[in-house]
């Protein structure tokens, strides 16, 4: 006979918090999100710290390089989506890391034989509005120039004209020497009121660039996410399949966190997967693994070596897992289930697992019962893909826009490696996610503000200042089916929006 579980699987719309004392110092100000991204031991601090605890999914729909990088520079972290060629999701990532660097290698460069045609092609191809000019047209050649667009006029500039003729030649550049540090360079570019400062070694070869609006941007953004070398943080979905070669490359692109991705993570080729890695890199790779739903689950991948472990299985909006296989568990009693298990073991062995909630967050409360439950980050899909820097399509559908929002599970991400049924064309043949539209929502950081402003207000009215105080002094009640629709509005009229 099977084994049953007394406890029902219940989510997060079940719960309600119950206030706590609100004292003078559970102000907005005054709150902190930061929390563990990896484990740790105690008395000792985590090598990566989110400053928000939201992440992005595994998905193709949702984590491409524009979305990683807004995200790390409001204090998250993205997961770059996995099912894909190799090449292409290392290329995704080296843009990520190239975004903000504080000194950034130039990969936009002319020769002086050029012409304002090429010019104008390699800013068409790149984006980039600044190009060095070397002597062989490399990024660390012999500087000669810069070109900006301030340099010249496409519609009433010859396309033939040489780059030679219109370049800030050097000797009118205000330059730095290799060595000097980013606040030295910043302290350059502000007494000269400079757009831009080369870094050249002493051979006058092109070594860096460091930019005025990166300076900008980190004020306009206090709690970016960033590595030793000004780099943002970024992640990237693996699978079991692929990772001896998938792995290594996107290492060699800066990765700073691997995720195996995956629909039930409580397998022995998770297992596998985690033991090669910390066989050949040890504890300087950050890898997390799932999905779990149980303590049994956790306890087998923190065996193996996981770094955090995500819980959660059919729980996602698109997600279909518990329909087609009648797998899966309540978000919520998954989540304090895992948790528990998570304490005992700190108790045990002095090692802090941090776990991520992934899946059934409907509304912005159910973020801070998830917190409340245990978890310590978030990682979503739905909420990021209604933004404008997630890499669907926005489309006008009557007279509502929407974008296109997909699950790993269905024909259109045609994802085998994450349904990978372990022999040789042994993959899924039916779906375990649909393929849909999400409203769209404008630009992140205007909707992310107002997520964090409700999570922090929460927080306050339950008397937490920081998630750890949040997850010690929360107290949290199952609601009735008639206390949820007391709840909302009822017994009025409610007036039509204009």
């Amino acid at each position: 006979m099977a084994i049953f579980l007394n406890d029902v699987s219940r989510t997060f719309g079940e719960y309600l918090l119950i206030p706590g004392l609100t004292t003078k110092l559970c102000v907005p100000s005054n709150i902190s999100l930061r929390a563990p991204l990896v484990k740790y031991a105690t008395g000792e601090m985590p090598a990566i710290r989110l400053n928000i605890p939201f992440v992005s999914a595994i998905m193709q729909s949702v984590s491409g390089p524009e979305l990683a990088i807004e995200l790390a520079r409001h204090g998250g972290i993205s997961f770059i989506f996995g099912s894909q060629p190799i090449d292409s999701q290392v290329e995704m990532v080296r843009k990520v890391k190239k975004f903000k660097a504080g000194f950034v290698v130039s990969d936009s460069n002319l020769t002086p034989a050029h012409r304002l045609s090429d010019v104008l092609a390699l800013i068409s191809q790149t984006g980039h509005s600044t190009i060095g000019v070397t002597d062989d047209g490399t990024p660390n050649g012999k500087l000669l120039g810069l070109v900006t667009s301030r340099d010249f006029r496409p519609e009433k500039d010859d396309h033939s004209m040489k780059v030679k003729y219109f370049m800030t030649p050097f000797e009118k550049l205000y330059v730095g020497q290799t060595g000097i540090t980013l606040s030295e360079a910043n302290q350059i570019i502000w007494e000269h009121k400079l757009n831009i400062l080369p870094i050249i070694d002493p051979n006058r070869n092109l070594a860096y660039f460091v930019f005025r609006k990166d300076y900008d941007g980190h004020r306009e953004n206090p709690y970016e996410l960033s590595g030793n070398d000004k780099t943002l943080r970024v992640g990237a979905g693996i699978n079991t399949r692929d990772y001896e070669k998938r792995v290594p490359a996107l290492l060699d692109a800066g990765v700073d966190v691997l995720c195996i991705d995956s629909s039930d993570g409580y397998s022995e080729w998770q297992r596998d997967t985690l033991l090669w890695i910390k066989k050949q890199y040890g504890d300087a790779v950050h890898v997390g693994a799932g999905n779990v739903v149980d303590r049994d689950g956790f306890e087998y991948l923190v065996n193996a070596g996981a770094d955090f472990v995500k819980v959660g299985i059919g729980g996602g909006s698109i997600c279909i897992t518990r329909e087609q296989k009648g797998i899966g568990r309540g978000q919520a009693t998954a989540l304090i289930d895992v948790a528990q298990a998570r304490n005992e073991h700190l108790r045990k062995t002095g090692q802090y697992i941090p776990i991520c909630s992934d899946g059934g967050l409907v509304h912005d409360y159910h973020m801070v019962l998830a917190l409340a439950m245990g978890a310590d980050f978030l990682m979503m899909g739905r909420y990021f893909a209604r933004f404008d820097e997630s890499p669907t399509k926005k489309l006008r559908i009557g007279n509502n826009y929407v974008k296109e929002y997909w699950g790993e599970g269905s024909n259109r991400a045609q994802n085998w490696q994450r349904y990978d049924l372990g022999g040789v064309g042994e993959t899924l043949k039916f779906e375990e996610g649909v393929d849909s539209y999400v409203p769209y929502a404008g630009k992140m950081k205007d909707n992310l503000n107002i997520t964090l402003g409700k999570i922090k207000a929460t927080m306050c009215s339950c008397g937490a200042i920081t998630i750890d105080e949040l997850q010690r002094c929360a107290k949290i009640t199952l609601v009735s089916s008639t206390g949820i629709v007391e709840g909302g509005a009822h017994d009025v009229i409610l007036k039509e929006q204009t």
